[in-house]
């Protein structure tokens, strides 16, 4: 491992790692070292701690005010950013800010500049111009997922935000494609390169199951219980066919969470909440989901409807098969659909006929109080194991957020907890109860 001092391997310890992967370790190396950076490297393989303990190391702990700023192209990514800062628990303040977020909740946040801020260009932008954010202290700028910023049309917002810092000193640039070229305002002139995207070698295996009808519901029900009670992601190209897909799997009893770019923020972050923690293990999603997202390591991907782009299929693919963890594509072909010329050596299954019950056995439960009231993870769980009388095994992922919890547990046990709990008080708080549904 890099010689890292004990602060860095406190956080490496906290995130339960042992050791970085070999991307990791050369861009710790390089961000030390150079002023600009450019890393390429596959979805799924751990760019945001990559970027952001060779960073952390460089801070200026006296210094009061935003040090570093990264901008991304989604929500999602702000969050999950914001998330991994906290979890390393380095002592730094970090906040997202992003739109569909309302301003008063940043202007609260931002009361007390962070260190460390994270935001989509046109947030962060607006915020630039109303002059809510002091920039002079800005040092450090990371585009993360800069490519995926360019395409759905931020470069106008990039640009606006880039001239307006004045002290920047280092420039960090990811992206899991090398196919978008970087813009001549980003300022880059002694660039040091690296790509993994050829040398990580994806575990993927690749199998295509072939419906009689054009829709295609039947043989996807058939698919998934085939596939039985695992974790995966169904992609469809509009969410038109989601809401089509999603009515199918529930009339067929099957729970799926979806999530699309439509939908209001909060609903987009309480299905990855039900998803990552069990309560569904299906994810209906467009390619929105192929990247960005903070998502568990799935056992599947399944291409109910087609990419029309080869880097979409790799992005979509690379859900599953991450780090060393194998996974598999499955391709949802109508029997007179032709398959684009990119998707190659994908065996045909057959489908043997299953009655497998896919029906899930947890529930996430809604707790009215979070960070803000000083309550922990800890604090939860006592709740719960000695009033709710629930055991080890069966209480699921607790996520703790600024205003509230997420907490899952047995289905079997939901409506019992509720009658229990709800009413009760967590550090002197009074805490609301309820099923998220």
């Amino acid at each position: 491992m890099v010689g890292k001092n004990k602060d860095e391997k406190a956080i490496l310890n906290k995130l339960r790692i042992t050791e970085l992967n070999a991307m990791q370790e050369s861009a710790y190396k390089a961000i030390i070292s150079y002023a600009e950076v450019v890393l390429l490297s596959p979805t799924g393989t751990g760019k945001t701690l990559a970027f952001l303990l060779p960073i952390i190391a460089q801070l200026n702990p006296d210094l009061k005010g935003i040090q570093v700023l990264i901008l991304v192209p989604s929500r999602e990514l702000a969050i999950q950013i914001e998330q991994v800062v906290r979890e390393m628990g380095s002592g730094y303040k970090a906040n997202a800010v992003y739109g569909g977020k309302a301003g008063s909740k940043d202007r609260e946040d931002l009361k007390h500049p962070p260190t460390i801020l994270i935001g989509t260009p046109g947030r962060v932008a607006d915020h630039i111009r109303r002059e809510t954010i002091d920039v002079s202290e800005i040092k450090t700028l990371v585009l993360d997922e800069y490519d995926k910023s360019l395409e759905i049309g931020f470069a106008t917002e990039m640009e606006e935000v880039i001239a307006a810092l004045p002290n920047v000193k280092k420039k960090v640039l990811t992206s899991a494609t090398q196919k978008v070229k970087i813009p001549p305002f980003v300022g880059l002139s002694n660039i040091k390169h690296l790509n993994f995207i050829k040398d990580i070698e994806i575990p993927l295996v690749l199998k295509t199951v072939v419906s009689p009808n054009e829709d295609k519901l039947e043989t996807l029900v058939e698919l998934l219980k085939h596939i039985g009670k695992k974790s995966g992601i169904v992609f469809c190209n509009l969410k038109d066919s989601i809401q089509k897909v999603s009515d199918y799997l529930t009339e067929n009893k099957i729970d799926s969470v979806s999530f699309y770019g439509g939908l209001e923020q909060i609903d987009r972050e309480r299905a990855l909440i039900k998803f990552r923690n069990g309560t569904s293990s299906l994810l209906i999603a467009t390619d929105l989901a192929a990247r960005g997202i903070d998502v568990p390591e799935m056992d599947f991907i399944i291409h109910y409807k087609l990419p029309a782009r080869p880097d979409e299929f790799v992005h979509r693919n690379g859900r599953t098969a991450r780090m060393n963890s194998e996974g598999t594509a499955y391709i949802l072909k109508w029997e007179n659909e032709e398959l684009p010329v990119f998707i190659k050596g994908a065996e045909v299954l057959k489908l043997k006929d299953t009655k497998e019950d896919l029906t899930n056995e947890w529930d996430t439960l809604y707790i009215s109080a979070g960070r803000k009231d000083k309550i922990s993870k800890g604090d939860i769980a006592g709740l719960f194991l000695k009033q709710g009388n629930l055991t080890m095994d069966e209480l699921g992922m607790i996520e703790l957020k600024q205003e509230c919890t997420y907490v899952s547990v047995p289905r079997s046990k939901s409506k019992k907890l509720i009658f229990l709990l709800n009413n009760s008080r967590l550090k002197k708080v009074k805490v609301r109860i309820s099923l998220l549904v």
